[in-house]
């Protein structure tokens, strides 16, 4: 019988090593074919100058490049579970010319605090979960974690696969397939948890569906 224990946090960096040791160097070439909706929700940040974003599981950091690029008087951190990740992420940055600019940091999802790992001495503004809540075993712990450090106001914006309702039987069985040998699955559960949010009064959730369900943007703007 499998075990439904969820793995510690140096189980999940063991796993994230493991996986990305050697896939991060062609990660970004890859992954640009179905990870969609990653330039629209950066488009849709439409930060203050001065505010603080924080992406967390930034992989190959080619979100925060683009992020610090479009937005450059915003400053940006990110953090991933895996050295691995952070590797690649860190010579991508250097490669731009971002290595001072954006600060990375290993540690993880339900637990960072961004004021010891970036030495900010305020609050985050917005939290960016990227294709990241699919593949988070505490996907529940991280979002929730991610409202605590939010002030009122501030917001999380997740991009992530969709239920993939309107498109061919055959194509959504062999997205679910392919995905799941990376260990990343679609969670319906996650935007049903951020309605409850939404109904508990903790904030105001949006959502937009893209492709025919094959991916969504939710916006949980803390109240």
């Amino acid at each position: 019988m499998k075990s439904t224990a969820e793995p510690s946090e140096s189980q999940i960096k063991a796993n994230m090593d493991r996986m990305y040791r050697f896939t991060r160097h062609v990660y970004d070439a890859s992954r640009k074919y179905y990870l969609l909706g990653r330039d629209r929700l950066i488009a849709g940040l439409k930060p203050a100058k001065g505010e603080i974003i924080c992406e967390v599981g930034c992989g190959t950091a080619r979100n925060l490049i683009k992020m610090a690029h479009l937005y450059p008087d915003v400053r940006f951190v990110g953090l991933d579970a895996s050295d691995e990740m952070l590797k690649t992420a860190k010579i991508s940055l250097k490669k731009n010319h971002l290595d001072n600019a954006v600060t990375l940091a290993q540690a993880y999802a339900q637990s960072f605090d961004p004021a010891s790992l970036f030495a900010l001495t305020q609050p985050l503004d917005k939290i960016v979960f990227s294709y990241a809540l699919s593949i988070i075993p505490p996907w529940r712990e991280s979002i929730d974690h991610a409202l605590t450090l939010l002030p009122p106001g501030g917001e999380m914006h997740i991009v992530d696969f969709g239920g993939m309702d309107a498109q061919p039987l055959w194509f959504r069985k062999a997205i679910f397939f392919w995905l799941a040998l990376f260990h990343v699955y679609h969670k319906p559960e996650i935007l049903s948890h951020l309605k409850s949010l939404e109904a508990e009064n903790l904030g105001q959730l949006s959502i937009q569906h893209l492709y025919r369900g094959y991916a969504y943007i939710a916006i949980f703007k803390k109240s």
